[in-house]
């Protein structure tokens, strides 16, 4: 009886840990309608408010113009708009809906009734049902939420889609300890054309550590240092955004830097400095530095420690 206490503790430390990085992963995922993540009105006034206008002074120009061709023009595109703002609206009610099966899906029995949801209310191949099943599969099988995300053909994506599945694709793969195909994908992403904010901010994160971890520390840092962590719009992807900062400073030799960071990760949260020492192929200093804090904090035995990592 005296050792039941000792291991019933280790094992509970153990799934503690492994729920903070399911969490570190999940939390980053970039995708519209995380789980937990907050529903973002859509302004449809303002959007085709703006779009009635720019018509507005397309047909005043076509009138102006003596020519049938010109109101020919004007016709034509007044009908792509229609045909848009039928497509964007769809669009917006969709993700809606896949945002709230998300929310919906914070246990195991939770995700698989997301899960066969998804299977029975949309149609097989739909991208956004797609980036929906992978965020539900990462949290317990990241292989698998990979191959699921494979599926997507980025040629024929719309370009914000198919950066967002880089992004996600890029992050699974460096949680599987695989830079070099994380760097294959983010290094085809265009920050610069990402107009959302965090979502910018979690691209530029993705990409950042997979050049950390190829060998172009220097340029990680100097995206990375474009966000800041602490920013409160941003403080879904904190840990993932600190992460990226820690393969960074370690990748350019910065002890200073890392262990700096390091600590703002244990003050979240000691046990997520577990990432870094079961990690597949962690950069040797990061891996020390993180034992040390972690075994410092109290959080975890040292005797646990030095058997796991």
């Amino acid at each position: 009886m005296a050792d039941e206490k000792p291991l019933k503790k280790k094992k509970q430390n153990a799934a503690d840990l492994q729920k903070a990085l399911r969490a570190a992963q999940g939390g980053g995922a970039g995708g519209a309608g995380g789980e937990g993540q907050p529903k973002v009105p859509i302004d449809y006034k303002k959007t085709f408010g703006r779009i009635a206008i720019i018509l507005v002074v397309i047909w005043v120009i076509a009138f102006i113009i003596p020519s049938w061709i010109a109101k020919a023009v004007a016709g034509a595109l007044t009908l792509v708009a229609i045909g848009f703002g039928i497509w964007f609206v769809r669009f917006v009610k969709k993700n809606e809906a896949l945002g709230d099966l998300l929310r919906g899906a914070d246990t195991a029995e939770g995700r698989k009734e997301a899960l066969e949801k998804l299977d029975k209310d949309f149609k097989k191949g739909d991208t956004q049902a797609v980036l929906a099943r992978a965020q539900l599969e990462m949290q317990e099988d990241p292989r698998k939420a990979l191959t699921t995300l494979e599926t997507i053909n980025l040629d024929k994506a719309l370009q914000p889609v198919a950066d967002q599945v880089r992004s996600l694709r890029g992050m699974l793969h460096l949680t599987l300890g695989e830079p070099n195909e994380a760097r294959a994908l983010v290094d085809k992403i265009d920050l610069g054309k990402t107009q959302e904010r965090k979502q910018r901010a979690m691209f530029a994160t993705v990409s950042a550590e997979a050049w950390a971890r190829t060998g172009q520390a220097k340029k990680a840092l100097e995206t990375l240092e474009l966000f800041n962590p602490d920013d409160e719009e941003l403080g879904e992807i904190r840990v993932q955004m600190l992460r990226a900062r820690a393969f960074a400073y370690a990748h350019a030799n910065d002890i200073k830097g890392l262990a700096r960071t390091l600590r703002r990760l244990a003050e979240t949260s000691p046990q997520l400095l577990g990432m870094f020492v079961s990690a597949k192929k962690t950069h040797p200093l990061l891996e020390r530095e993180a034992k040390k804090i972690l075994m410092s904090t109290g959080a975890v035995p040292r005797k646990m420690v030095r058997q796991k990592m």
